[in-house]
């Protein structure tokens, strides 16, 4: 059993609804034109590090007649996918050594995951188990943009919280979170170094702004809600005397925003990320 990444890193809710959200049907014009596979195929696609399934769940309604198989080493995020997330093959494996046999899948797909493996045992992990002129779908999280509403900024009292936790140890460097990050112009290069063709590149810029009136009242919601579930979680893992009292604040931030929305008064606080989609071919 393996749980660093969801007990260490990033909680099951705060990586889920984020990525639900980012992953909302209301987005997939974008990635339908980056991915470019033709949902009219019975294709056989492999998600890599798919976390608790948001991404898995997504490919599935976008596309029907495929069979989607996910894979991650953190036992926690695969008992919650299996549990949440259906018609979706949900299973524990390492990206390093894939459990499965040579020229399985039509597509490979991971979302930020290429970051926290090097990159020739990442690839060639993938050309193995792709079949000839398979596709291998890359997406890595660019820097975006985050503006807070007034209501939700830190408090006095959370301040003090979190600067009473001494920091014994840099989670990051500990599990080399990060440790391959690249940049926009490094990506593409890789892959093809690796050994894949036709590489191309694109970007998904997914806007998460409540206020704005494309967005169903229950999007909006779900939009602060899912903030609210990370910072609720951030503090769930600390082991302190003031944790209740720091949750309470916190949530008395958020019912005051979502009261604001269902006022109407608008706070045009956004979160807009950037996620660039690497896209190779792969040759046997």
């Amino acid at each position: 059993m393996n749980n660093i990444w969801s007990e260490n890193i990033q909680g099951i809710k705060t990586l889920y609804l984020s990525r639900k959200l980012r992953f909302d049907d209301f987005f997939y014009g974008q990635y339908e034109k980056l991915f470019s596979l033709d949902k009219r195929q019975k294709l056989k696609i492999l998600e890599i590090g798919c976390g608790p399934g948001a991404l898995a769940g997504a490919l599935h309604r976008w596309y029907p007649n495929a069979e989607i198989v996910a894979i991650d080493r953190d036992s926690n995020f695969i008992e919650y996918a299996k549990e949440n997330v259906s018609g979706v093959t949900f299973i524990e494996g390492d990206a390093t050594a894939l459990p499965f046999e040579t020229n399985t899948f039509d597509v490979t797909i991971s979302n930020t995951v290429c970051e926290h493996i090097e990159p020739a045992i990442f690839y060639s992990e993938q050309k193995r188990v792709l079949k000839d002129n398979g596709v291998c779908l890359v997406l890595s999280a660019r820097k975006g943009v985050k503006y807070l509403a007034e209501c939700l900024k830190m408090t006095e009292i959370e301040k003090r919280f979190w600067d009473s936790i001494s920091d014994e140890e840099n989670v990051l460097e500990k599990y080399s979170v990060g440790k391959y990050s690249m940049t926009e112009q490094e990506l593409p290069i890789v892959m093809e170094n690796n050994g894949f063709v036709n590489v191309s590149t694109g970007y998904a810029v997914i806007d998460l702004t409540p206020d704005n009136p494309k967005y169903s009242p229950q999007m909006a919601e779900d939009i602060i809600n899912a903030e609210r579930a990370s910072e609720l979680e951030s503090v769930q893992s600390v082991k302190s005397a003031e944790t209740n009292r720091i949750i309470d604040a916190i949530n008395k931030k958020y019912d005051s925003r979502i009261e604001l929305y269902r006022k109407g008064n608008k706070q045009w606080d956004t979160i807009t990320s950037i996620t660039m989609v690497i896209r190779g071919i792969n040759r046997k």
